[in-house]
């Protein structure tokens, strides 16, 4: 390497079943005195914020709870939820929930004390260095193991001017404390684990395969991917395996702290089918992921192959990911989510222009995102 790079990875995090108890411990720490809870109405239907609410009160913490967030979160959710933040007279943000919530808690944190439009700060367009630090603190709650939020300094928004998701970029934009307690996530769902469990693999994966420059994350990608294919299976079966499901929270979190190096074309094709189509985002990554592996496997094989030694794979990384769709029950095509050949050239247009195939290991063209759809159908 003859150019300087940085690395970091200053995450707080507090890991173990039952760690949401401390909550009002670590507000004190952060100096919150008035949070305002965000989270979204599936949790609230099955009670989980009381689990959070609960600490909150016995430490006589004055709080709010907003809610009305849709599953891809767009702008309306964040200026409703930075109303609620001012007029609760919050001095916090605590998010709960999936990527959905806690991305909408950290483009509050950027909309309380920044004046510009969200657009300004999208990452492509260099929005970070528009950001300053005067955000106001956050602990970030995950209740699903996939998109890893709750470490990231990003947030992804459908914004009103273009339609759409829009990568909200910024270091600040990191929550101050993470929170991983496997006691939120029993229950979950089966359907849901498998979804968000690929999207934590899909993040270690193309995180790996992208050809920047970051030795840090490619051994936390790694060994993020080995957590995903040893735990993902026995969360998915038994949702009460708290052991399998911290694990996974932990595979969401490395996901997440290795993709500050890059995504790929997974995630820019799965973004629209998202927005246009309102599928799950983990199982739209995991849907599209065999094809594009195929596609990168000429400009990535040596990588491909660093995968497979640390999987365990007796064959290709490919086949043993194939072999894990299959075994959590993952569509094996579009067609299947309703998708149509009517509806892939539109697709093709909205992922050529999302951001995340600029890190891909082979150049991608519109044409080529098009053949992915069909390859997909």
């Amino acid at each position: 390497m003859d150019a300087t790079v940085e690395f970091s990875f200053p995450t707080r995090v507090v890991f173990g079943p039952g760690s949401v108890g401390g909550l009002g411990d670590l507000c004190a720490d952060l100096g919150i005195t008035r949070p305002l809870v965000i989270t979204d109405p599936g949790l609230v239907a099955v009670g989980i914020p009381d689990r959070i609410t609960a600490p909150l009160a016995a430490a006589s913490l004055p709080h709010c709870v907003f809610h009305d967030i849709q599953g891809n979160p767009v702008e309306r959710n964040v200026l409703d939820a930075t109303q609620a933040f001012v007029d609760h007279g919050a001095d916090g943000v605590i998010g709960l929930g999936g990527g959905s919530a806690l991305d909408v808690a950290k483009a509050v944190r950027l909309r309380a004390t920044h004046d510009l439009p969200l657009e300004e700060y999208d990452e492509y367009v260099e929005g970070w260095k528009k950001t300053h630090a005067d955000v106001p603190p956050m602990i970030a709650i995950a209740t699903t193991a996939g998109t890893g939020s709750e470490v990231g300094r990003a947030a992804v928004i459908t914004l009103e001017s273009t339609g759409r998701k829009t990568v909200l970029f910024g270091p600040h934009l990191m929550p101050n404390v993470a929170v991983l307690d496997a006691e939120l996530t029993v229950g979950l769902p089966p359907t849901l684990t498998a979804w968000t469990g690929m999207d934590a693999l899909t993040h270690s994966l193309e995180a790996y395969l992208s050809p920047n420059f970051h030795p840090f994350c490619d051994a936390v990608a790694l060994h993020g991917l080995r957590l995903c294919f040893e735990f993902l299976p026995g969360a998915y079966e038994n949702g009460s395996d708290t052991a399998a499901r911290g694990m996974m929270l932990l595979a969401s979190a490395m996901g997440a702290t290795a993709f500050q190096k890059g995504l790929g074309a997974t995630h820019s094709l799965a973004h629209p089918l998202s927005t246009l189509h309102g599928i799950h985002h983990g199982l739209a990554n995991a849907v599209m992921l065999p094809t594009v592996l195929d596609y990168n496997e000429e400009a990535a094989s040596r990588r491909l192959a660093d995968v497979a030694h640390a999987i365990g794979a007796e064959g290709t990384a490919a086949e043993s990911i194939a072999t894990l769709s299959a075994r959590v029950n993952i569509p094996g095509s579009l067609s299947e989510l309703g998708i149509t050949e009517a509806d892939l050239p539109a697709l093709a247009e909205e992922a050529i222009l999302d951001g995340c195939h600029l890190t891909n290991p082979r150049k991608v063209t519109v044409d080529d995102m098009l053949d992915m759809y069909r390859a997909t159908l």
